[in-house]
């Protein structure tokens, strides 16, 4: 598909306040999560005052302004709002990355209840009505740098798994969706991550794996046991695993890299230096994208740049790498495949399409006047880009 400013966008939507979540669609519903800045708050320091170091060489951005923390229902056909809900109103405990957003964690839906997650603000469930079912306040991150979150919640039957790794007690825990009841709740011995958990049905059993720095980790859903673990990744972990065909995929790239292919089946208590561990790779690997698995094809990106490699996720052979991604840029957003097609958007707004495949084939490059972070949607015909401050529906006239 190719579009551009006046070239198969269906309809765009202004979304109020700013946030990196990726849309979620169910049915003809759109979801979107945002904070949106209101007056300074009383007696708050200002911005400059308030800064750390870090801060101040920038790494990181605090603030005196209050948010709402927001959850916007639009409709699909048109791109109208169809309803609003302000889940709370408070002002950041402490700062985020300068190219990060008080609304970087992606909500979740099983088509009957939504779960907003805004990390230190709490986790909302609402009925696709938008009338709020219960809420619940996990505590205050401390991450590191003052980076800000970003970790999304993980859905399976009649659990939603947040996974808090940060600077003090870190844990991961699973509530009732229907009440927000605690099922069980296990500490964890890692500093800030910003991986979403990945829920794997492995021989009718589900597991929770858990991307991190001093340890992969695999919890049995029901119970939170930890089922195996392996030596993890770099620091600041953030790309999400990914599975096919009992193979799972971590990675990360930040002060150096890791990949392991990890066996399922193989897989039981420490796993290193194990045949669980089928293949690895130490080179090119992602810092904050999530890699791409489709058909049988392991994409990646090099830290947040424009370089691609392509793997088979069996053997571990590269297909092609490093490879340039001619007009793009810095990357945030992910990868995602649909229609045999592979699509990659940079912060710059260009957007390049693939054929997906072992060989490197370019099919088209669409630019739009926008900086892009989320990471797109793909439902039926319709491709959905969450710029900046614009909401785009993608689809051909």
């Amino acid at each position: 598909m190719e579009w551009s400013a006046d070239k198969n966008i269906r309809w765009k939507i202004t979304v109020p306040g700013q946030g990196h979540a990726t849309p979620v669609i169910w049915g003809e519903q759109i979801f979107i999560l945002t904070a949106i800045e209101t007056a300074p708050a009383g007696g708050a320091a200002s911005s400059g005052q308030n800064q750390s170091a870090d801060q101040r060489r920038g790494r990181g951005v605090s603030t005196d302004k209050a948010h709402q923390f927001t959850i916007l229902s639009i409709n699909r056909k048109d791109g109208q709002i169809l309803w609003r809900q302000t889940a709370t109103q408070a002002l950041p405990h402490e700062g985020t990355h300068n190219d990060g957003s008080w609304a970087s964690n992606s909500p979740i839906t099983d088509g009957e209840l939504l779960f907003a997650y805004f990390g230190s603000r709490g986790v909302f469930c609402y009925d696709l009505k938008g009338n709020l079912k219960w809420q619940k306040d996990l505590g205050d991150m401390s991450t590191r740098n003052g980076f800000g979150e970003g970790s999304s919640p993980a859905l399976h039957g009649d659990k939603l798994v947040i996974n808090w790794d940060h600077e003090g007690q870190s844990f991961i825990v699973a509530l009732d969706k229907k009440t927000g009841k605690e099922i069980w709740k296990f500490d964890r011995d890692e500093p800030t991550s910003w991986s979403t958990p990945l829920v794997v049905n492995h021989n009718g059993a589900p597991q929770v794996i858990v991307n991190a720095t001093n340890r992969v980790r695999s919890y049995d859903l029901n119970t939170g046991k930890i089922l195996w673990e392996s030596s993890g990744m770099t620091v600041n972990a953030i790309p999400s695993p990914v599975h096919s065909a009992g193979m799972v995929f971590v990675m990360s790239g930040f002060r150096g890299s890791a990949l392991q292919a990890i066996r399922l089946g193989d897989a039981m208590g420490h796993i290193n230096d194990t045949p669980a561990i089928v293949w690895q790779h130490d080179r090119d690997t992602p810092y904050v994208p999530s890699p791409l698995l489709y058909d049988g094809h392991l994409y990646f990106l090099k830290v947040n740049t424009a370089i691609l490699s392509n793997f088979s996720a069996r053997t571990g052979k590269p297909n092609y790498e490093p490879q340039r991604l001619e007009g793009l840029n810095n990357i945030y957003s992910s990868p995602v495949g649909a229609a045999d097609r592979v699509y990659i958007t940079s912060r710059n707004g260009a957007t390049l399409v693939l054929k997906n495949g072992p060989q490197f084939e370019v099919l088209a490059t669409n630019q739009l006047d926008d900086d892009f972070e989320a990471s797109a949607a793909v439902v039926d015909q319709e491709l959905y880009l969450r710029g900046r401050q614009t909401l785009y529906c993608i689809a051909e006239n």
